[in-house]
């Protein structure tokens, strides 16, 4: 299967989503190419990018499973 290299933005709001989130990023581990977290604590939020290579309906369903989460942002940019 084709896969896509992306770059997902994530920013979380509500630190009681933190937990589930790594829970899905667990899951799709085989995808992550890297990973950076950085607390931003003058605001309260948490910032988190991600590297992946996958197939492109993969990173879809990980975008839309970390969107749906409360207090958390994401928006996913596609290689060509």
């Amino acid at each position: 299967m084709e896969t896509r290299v992306a770059v997902m933005s994530i920013i979380v709001e509500d630190t009681r989503s933190i937990e589930t989130l790594n829970n899905i990023l667990h899951e799709y581990r085989e995808y992550i190419i890297g990973r950076m977290g950085l607390p931003y604590r003058p605001k309260g939020i948490n910032i988190i990018s991600i590297a992946l290579d996958a197939p492109q309906d993969t990173i879809s369903a990980l975008a839309g499973r970390v969107g749906s989460l409360e207090g958390v942002s994401v928006k996913t940019a596609f290689s060509k």
